[in-house]
């Protein structure tokens, strides 16, 4: 049986990243993303108090899966950093997800004055009321991002990462121990950097976050009870309420229809 899916948003057009397009790609093998391509290393954090650049793995480490990342809302691609400035699948991105607001941030110690401290601040565990979109294109750092169960996963970003974390969702950032970072930032209208420092449960982004993890299920369901799957595969069946599950928190407005084909 082959399948054949396409994607009807309500809100506006969507280019999917990468973690997604793996679960369409069951489909369209040719729209596979090598896995080394889409690499990006993120882990369950111990909970230790040691210096914040280290890695902090727990022992033994238990990594944490795009798929995973995908779940808590925070989406990714992979781009080349060393033609940023001409790159198409960036002003795709860009375009679709109408970030029309660009600027680059160097974060290093000859280069920000009082480091230490904005290093603290930038680790004061906080939300923002809008998504926080990160390119990395020389350097390293970390992003740390709660998942449902509370629990920290480290997100290490290196040349070439593009992240995208929700609006609402518990996070904190730190350089490694390279002490080095390039950043373009990227915003949707004028920029807007305002952190919330926890707990902020009553905030209108918090709360939206929160309604949007526990709409994934209830979502997934009363689509497939509205429609007729007679003849469905297993496997088909599978995919479809993967892509659902992955794709909710980005198109909660969105209609979705796949069709399978003899």
């Amino acid at each position: 049986m082959v399948a054949r899916s396409f994607y009807k948003a309500a809100s506006m057009s969507l280019l999917l990243p990468p973690v997604l397009l793996r679960l369409r790609a069951r489909a369209s093998p040719s729209k596979l993303v090598p896995s080394s391509a889409m690499a990006i290393e993120a882990w369950f954090m111990d909970e230790s108090d040691g210096d914040q650049r280290l890695p902090h793995h727990r022992s033994p480490p238990e990594l944490v899966s795009l798929d995973h990342l995908a779940d808590v809302g925070v989406l990714y691609w992979k781009l080349n950093p060393s033609d940023y400035e001409n790159d198409e699948e960036l002003r795709k991105i860009r375009e679709a997800r109408g970030y029309n607001y660009m600027d680059l941030l160097d974060l290093c110690p000859e280069k920000v004055d009082n480091y230490e401290q904005k290093l603290k601040n930038f680790y004061t565990e906080h939300i923002h009321g809008d998504e926080e979109i990160r390119y990395c294109l020389e350097g390293s750092g970390y992003f740390d991002v709660r998942d449902k169960e509370d629990r920290w996963i480290r997100i290490w970003i290196k040349p070439g990462d593009l992240i995208v974390l929700p609006a609402g969702i518990y996070h904190r950032f730190t350089l490694d121990t390279s002490n080095y970072i390039k950043l373009m930032r990227l915003f949707v209208g004028e920029p807007v950097w305002t952190a919330f420092n926890r707990p902020q449960e009553d905030h209108p982004a918090r709360k939206q976050y929160a309604r949007s993890m526990t709409e994934k299920v209830g979502v997934a369901l009363a689509l497939i009870n509205s429609h007729e799957f007679g003849g469905m595969t297993g496997h088909a069946f599978g995919m479809y309420t993967g892509i659902i599950e992955a794709s909710v928190f980005e198109c909660r407005l969105s209609m979705y229809a796949l069709y399978f084909l003899d």
